[in-house]
């Protein structure tokens, strides 16, 4: 593979939407850490697994966006892989395929190291199935989900409730009603920056009959959505800090409030997608932020 070449793939993968992964997998893994239950080893096959499956995603919405011509010359966003003929829709789908095998790999490992029981084997191996089919039935084939507007629901699933609870699991053996505050916070913070991406491209998405929750809330409740998103992320993990942890580092969290209700009245303002272009890798920044400092606080806590 030549320089270029690997610059355009890595282009494909969108780094910047990783942090997100990274993030639950921390969040849930402070969680552990914080009850006395930290393994490195399944922290680091569970990141793993969860950047595979962030680059499988971005992938298959690449694939899917340009198959159903989402991706033209009306929208907002960044040109994408396949939109700007570097990459054709065969060596997309030979790239999906090879990401979905080095998932497998990678996940399959962590459950055979995480996991004890049989009913654990089993159940975890059924997640991860569904997780990579949640992945690539975002935008592709006859019925995606992300069209249909259930895609925030899926984010909040999987950047939330499984990443962040999932990984607690794993590491603790057990679950805790506990972790779902966080969990929940994490996800929500996860929806943000794919509502921020929906905002911006609301136009082009309804006019190619993507009906994502923003298109169909409209831009005016879309970004109240928003702010509705950030404030409850925060009150989630207020929640925790409250209830769980009896240390002052527990609020640690609190540094980035006013970032983020910053971000929240910046895009309230915003005049039309244009404006909320620059926003996106802000919400990403702030969702890290947060995220980070929760964890730190947490450990600290411990």
């Amino acid at each position: 593979m030549t320089s270029s070449s690997f610059a355009i793939w890595l282009d494909a993968a969108r780094p910047k939407t990783l942090p997100l992964a990274v993030a639950s997998i921390v969040c849930g893994s402070a969680v552990a850490a914080w009850q006395g239950h930290f393994s490195a080893l399944i922290a680091g096959l569970a990141l793993l697994t969860a950047l595979l499956l962030q680059i499988l995603s971005n992938l298959a919405n690449d694939y899917g966006d340009a198959a159903k011509g989402t991706d033209n010359a009306d929208r907002l966003g960044p040109q994408r892989a396949i939109q700007s003929g570097h990459i054709t829709p065969e060596a997309m789908r030979n790239a999906m395929l090879l990401n979905v095998i080095l998932t497998v790999s990678s996940g399959l490992s962590l459950i055979l190291i995480a996991c004890s029981t049989p009913q654990d084997i089993v159940g975890f191996l059924l997640l991860g199935l569904m997780a990579i089919a949640a992945s690539i039935a975002y935008t592709v084939g006859n019925k995606p989900y992300g069209y249909r507007g259930l895609g925030d629901l899926s984010v909040l699933m999987f950047f939330g409730w499984l990443g962040v609870a999932g990984t607690y699991y794993l590491q603790a053996g057990q679950i805790d009603s506990v972790i779902m505050l966080p969990a929940t916070a994490c996800g929500l913070l996860a929806v943000g920056v794919l509502n921020i991406n929906n905002l911006r491209d609301i136009d082009n998405d309804r006019a190619c009959g993507k009906l994502t929750l923003a298109v169909r809330m409209g831009p005016a409740w879309g970004r109240k959505y928003h702010l509705c998103l950030l404030l409850a992320s925060v009150i989630c993990l207020a929640l925790f800090a409250l209830l769980e942890l009896e240390s002052p580092y527990g609020w640690l969290f609190a540094l980035s409030a006013p970032l983020l209700f910053r971000h929240a009245r910046q895009v309230l303002q915003a005049a039309d997608g244009a404006a909320l272009r620059p926003m996106m890798a802000t919400m990403v920044k702030c969702a890290l932020l947060t995220n980070l400092l929760f964890a730190a606080g947490v450990v600290l806590a411990a």
